[in-house]
């Protein structure tokens, strides 16, 4: 897993941003600004992702 963003490594460039797969769909999931606090715990991309859990991708 790759470090969390930080302003002065920012710089507004998006592609430098963490990003990990969505447990559910296996589509990546950009850092937000939002998940800061729980990175390490976001594990679905959303709450469709979240509500169907699909144990088998």
């Amino acid at each position: 897993m790759t470090k969390r963003p930080t302003p002065s490594t920012f710089r507004g460039n998006k592609a430098a941003l963490p990003s990990k797969p969505c447990e559910a769909c296996g589509r990546p999931m950009t850092w937000r600004r939002r998940w800061a606090r729980t990175w390490d715990a976001v594990k679905y991309c959303s709450e469709a992702c979240r509500r169907s859990k699909n144990p088998d991708r």
